[in-house]
């Protein structure tokens, strides 16, 4: 019995799903994902783009330069658990209730280790910076709300993302209202902060209720110890990884405003904003299929290689689809939405969209790293990819500005996802593959 959503997919699209139960989870799967990105992307755009407008190139930039500080330091708060975790899960669901719990605990501990880290340091490099200190306060405390993301986990594990969409996409909806009000009353940048902070928490008190409505209990959980050692023995290199591509991903903002100025990080951060919009697209995919990848890998290396090469075409497929035509209307696109003040946005979208071909890769790449847990691996590149973009930044931005931070962004993310593959031996075989993909990318 097929569900009655595959009736409005082409028939060609149907034949492949005929009969194939988990495929077709996997699709529903990436169904609700994908509305749920859209949702956000739309709605998120929209208010952000009206934001923008409301505060200005130097206002907007202090906020882009508090979220990329706070962001620097958000690896610390995931702890790196996020593949792991999953990975628990579908090879051991009976140990379902002290996976969760444990993870928990660990990312409790995460999030106030960075709230801490987060306003010190910049209590350190702007002593004087009042707003700012305030600003990273704010957003560093959501970091502790995070924890709660542990309940998402297991949705993931059981392909059933709907439950994470229904908590988060409500509570998303109404603080997008509350940001609204705020710009029509002319409310300072302080305000919108707190408003992401009550987003996270909210998101948060929605996660909770929709566990228990799935017929879960939280008051089940327990943290165990030793888990939690061997959870931390496979993730250290993971938390090391996630540092790393925070700053390769974050650091040009903070450098820019330390080196240029609020203002040009506000113009920079408008090129990273329509860039990251489409970062859901090979999340979503990513998601969906990681359980599956996982499996695979139990049944033979032929079909686990096999399934790791149709996703890196796919996304491969999905980044030219997206690249190719904001490459030609960046600069209409910058103009239209954020208007004039931003217009030197244009050609550094037209730069950063090819970006978002190696981030996909590297994040299906990463799947299949977490699978053969080889997270050592995994940190050596992307701490290579992050020290080529920081030495970048400090030779191009003082000369080119936010330009400079685009090009040494594009180079660092290629090293990372595909160029490094092939300085390493075990990952030629992925290096080949992954070129296969940027040459000749195809549908699933």
């Amino acid at each position: 019995m097929n569900p009655g959503w595959m009736k409005y997919l082409p028939l060609f699209i149907r034949q492949q799903l005929e009969e194939r139960l988990y495929l077709q989870n996997v699709m529903s799967n990436m169904g609700w994902l994908l509305a749920d990105k859209i949702l956000r992307m739309g709605v998120g755009l929209i208010v952000g783009i009206w934001l923008a407008k409301y505060l200005g190139p130097e206002q907007f930039g202090l906020w882009s330069y508090a979220i990329a500080f706070v962001s620097l330091f958000s690896a610390v708060a995931a702890l790196g658990l996020d593949g792991i975790v999953v990975r628990d899960l579908v090879r051991d669901p009976s140990g379902k209730d002290e996976i969760l719990g444990t993870a928990f605990i660990l990312k409790l501990m995460g999030g106030a280790l960075t709230l801490f880290l987060a306003t010190a340091s910049i209590s350190m490099i702007r002593p004087h910076g009042e707003i700012a200190r305030w600003l990273v306060l704010i957003a560093a405390a959501g970091m502790i709300f995070n924890a709660f993301d542990t309940i998402d986990f297991w949705f993931q594990s059981q392909v059933q993302s709907k439950y994470s969409i229904y908590a988060k996409n409500s509570a998303f909806l109404v603080l997008s209202v509350v940001k609204v009000y705020l710009i029509l009353a002319k409310a300072p940048l302080i305000a919108f902060a707190c408003v992401g902070l009550a987003e996270i928490v909210t998101g948060s008190a929605g996660m909770l209720v929709t566990y228990r409505i799935s017929g879960q209990h939280i008051r089940c959980w327990q943290a165990n110890v030793p888990r939690a050692i061997g959870m931390l023995k496979d993730s250290w290199p993971l938390i090391l990884s996630g540092v790393a591509i925070m700053i390769y991903m974050r650091i040009d903002q903070v450098m820019i405003g330390e080196m240029v100025g609020d203002k040009e990080v506000g113009i920079y951060s408008v090129a990273v904003q329509l860039v990251e919009a489409w970062y859901f697209l090979p999340g979503i995919v990513v998601s969906s299929v990681f359980p599956s990848i996982v499996e695979a890998k139990a049944m033979s290396d032929a079909v686990f290689y096999e399934r790791l090469q149709k996703l890196y075409n796919f996304l491969a497929l999905m980044a030219y689809v997206v690249a190719i035509p904001v490459t030609f209307l960046a600069g209409w696109i910058v103009k239209i939405l954020f208007g004039v003040p931003y217009a030197k946005a244009g050609p550094m979208l037209a730069v950063l969209i090819w970006s978002i071909l190696f981030t996909s890769l590297g994040m299906a790449r990463s799947t299949f790293l977490t699978t053969m847990n080889w997270t050592r691996i995994h940190f050596v590149t992307v701490g290579c990819g992050c020290v080529i973009n920081i030495a970048l930044n400090f030779i191009l931005i003082p000369e080119y500005g936010g330009m400079g931070a685009v090009i040494a962004s594009c180079i660092a993310y290629w090293f990372a996802a595909h160029g490094s593959c092939f300085l390493y031996k075990p990952l030629n075989k992925t290096g080949s593959m992954l070129t296969k993909a940027i040459l000749y990318p195809k549908f699933w």
